[in-house]
């Protein structure tokens, strides 16, 4: 991507470019850079309130009830953004998630 850039940046011999031609090279350099910029993603299986004195007394073996329902959705969160829904997969003896439903850009906005 950056050899497209590249050949789109003006020689110091070439003629001037015109602002909207400028700034679609910048538009694109923004998006390149965003492009590579790491986020941490996580997984949210449930939540769980619990009062100081009940998480003192968590041992080996304890079980804290959570939130959701087995079956339900897992949220998929980038900064602790929801922005998708999915179910737990075994890749390679790995965990993974499978994506059942993605949140949209308008959804994403009004939860702010």
């Amino acid at each position: 991507m950056t050899e497209a850039i590249a050949a789109e940046t003006p020689s110091s011999s070439a003629a001037p470019q015109s602002a909207s031609s400028q700034s679609s090279i910048e538009q694109q350099l923004d998006v390149t850079l965003l492009k590579s910029v790491p986020v941490t993603i996580s997984v949210e299986v449930g939540r769980s309130m619990l009062k100081i004195s009940d998480l003192l007394r968590l041992t080996q073996g304890s079980v804290v009830e959570l939130d959701r329902i087995a079956g339900e959705p897992l949220d998929l969160l980038v900064h602790n953004t929801v922005i998708a829904q999915g179910e737990v997969v075994l890749v390679n003896d790995r965990y993974g998630i499978r994506l059942t439903r993605v949140v949209t850009a308008a959804e994403r906005l009004k939860n702010l």
